[in-house]
C-alpha cells in the first residue's frame, strides 16, 4: 500500500508508470514502483497479478 503524501497511481491505473520508485537495478535494467509494478528499462511491465504487458516499441520508432 503507497504510504506517499499524494497516493501513486494503482497497478490497474494507466498512468502505473508514474509511481514512485522503491527499487532500481539499472544494471538489470529495471526498478520496482510503489504500486508493485516491475518497469522494465525496455518498457515493459509486469503487474502484480501476473500479467505482462509487452514494451512499446512500435510507439517509441514511430515517434
Amino acid at each position: 500500500m503507497c504510504q506517499h503524501r499524494t497516493e501513486c497511481p494503482s497497478a490497474e491505473s494507466a498512468d502505473r508508470e508514474a509511481a514512485v520508485p522503491v527499487a532500481r537495478h539499472p544494471e538489470q535494467g529495471w526498478s520496482l514502483l510503489c504500486n508493485g509494478v516491475l518497469l522494465f528499462d525496455d518498457t515493459g511491465e509486469l503487474l502484480p497479478d501476473g500479467r505482462v504487458i509487452a514494451p512499446r516499441r512500435s510507439l517509441l520508432i514511430a515517434a
